[in-house]
Parts: C-alpha cells; structure tokens; sequence
C-alpha cells in the first residue's frame, strides 16, 4: 500500500503547472526559459504575480488530490500518514517527471502542501518561519529548506517513528533538489531577491 500511496502522487505530481503556463504564454517548454525551472519563481520572474499564483494554485491542488485521495479514498488504513507518502511521491514526480526527461521543478510548493495537510498547525507555522527567512536573507533557497525542517521533530513527537522517517526523506529530497542553490549560497555566488521589490513592481506593471 505504500508504494502504490508514493506512486499515486507520483502521477499527480508529474503534472508541472509552470509548462503549462509557459506553453501558454510563448508556445515553448518552462526549460528554455528564464531560469529553465518549471516552478512559480520562474514563471512569476517572467509573467509576474498573476502567473505565479496560477502556477502556485495548480501545484498545490495537484497535491492535495493526491494526498487526499491517498488518505480517504485509496488507502484509509494508513492514516494520516498516507497524506505524507503521497506527498513525498508528489514531489518526486514534480522533481522527475518521466514525460520530461526525470528533469523537472524543485518541489517547493509541494512540500509546503502536504506539510499543512498533515499537520496544518505546524504547517502553517514552519511556511510563515520559513517566509520570513527569505524576507531576511533573501536566499529563497534557504526559506524553503526551512520549511519541512522545522516539521520534522514535531512529526517524529507526535506521530511515531514512520511517519518522522517519511517526513524526513521528503525533507532530504527537498535539500537534494536545492543542491545547486547551497553550492553557490556556500560560494557566496547565489543571487538574492528582493520579494517586496518584486511585488511593487509588478503592482505597477
């Protein structure tokens, strides 16, 4: 039941909103583009906050099917922690699509997701934590890596050992896929954003 739980978010999480967008807005693919990462910051960089929040929408209510169809529909008897094997198949298929090559987005809103939906107290906490992160650093690497590692002892505390280990792989695969952001932020060479600058600017746009 596991594996199918991963492989059903797996499916789901294969759908990039961001190539969707892209494809719409310049008839090409969200990897020859901008920064070539079909996620919400390069979509957002691009098209503005409009876009963004599309891209945003669709990547959370990819995995919110999944887990959700995980945890009362498909596989009831694993519990809540179904909602976390779905979403850790979520993220890998939104890091590795099979139809784009395995090369595929970062898998931050995806995370984000299936945190709030397992545990939203925390959840929600550990997103605002790891919002002001990138209010104070400017490193969007770093907020969102604050994110689900904030969640994991208050998972490992309050829902057992296997829901911690699954929590902490979707929290090592977040880290994996952010290993070129660490390599320059240690370099001193990964360039900052400025959220709030960005957000006056496309006002005015």
């Amino acid at each position: 039941m596991r594996i199918l739980c991963v492989a059903v978010g797996y499916l789901c999480g294969c759908f990039l909103t961001a190539e969707l967008v892209a494809r719409h807005k310049t008839g090409r693919s969200a990897g020859s583009i901008g920064s070539k990462n079909p996620g919400m910051a390069n979509i957002g960089g691009l098209f503005g906050v409009k876009w963004a929040a599309v891209t945003l929408a669709g990547d959370v209510l990819k995995t919110a099917l999944a887990c959700l169809l995980c945890r009362y529909v498909l596989f009831p008897s694993l519990g809540r922690t179904a909602i976390l094997y779905a979403g850790l198949g979520a993220a890998l298929g939104h890091g590795f699509p099979f139809w784009r090559g395995f090369r595929g987005g970062r898998g931050v809103a995806v995370t984000c997701t299936y945190m709030v939906l397992f545990s939203p107290l925390w959840g929600l906490a550990a997103n605002a934590a790891g919002f002001c992160v990138l209010l104070a650093t400017g490193y969007p690497a770093a907020g969102a890596l604050v994110i689900p590692s904030l969640c994991l002892i208050p998972i490992f505390r309050g829902a057992g050992l296997e829901a911690g280990l699954v929590a902490s792989a979707g929290t090592a695969l977040l880290f994996f896929l952010h290993r070129d952001s660490l390599q320059r932020m240690a370099a001193g060479t990964e360039k900052k954003t400025d959220l709030l600058a960005k957000l006056k600017k496309s006002k005015k746009d």
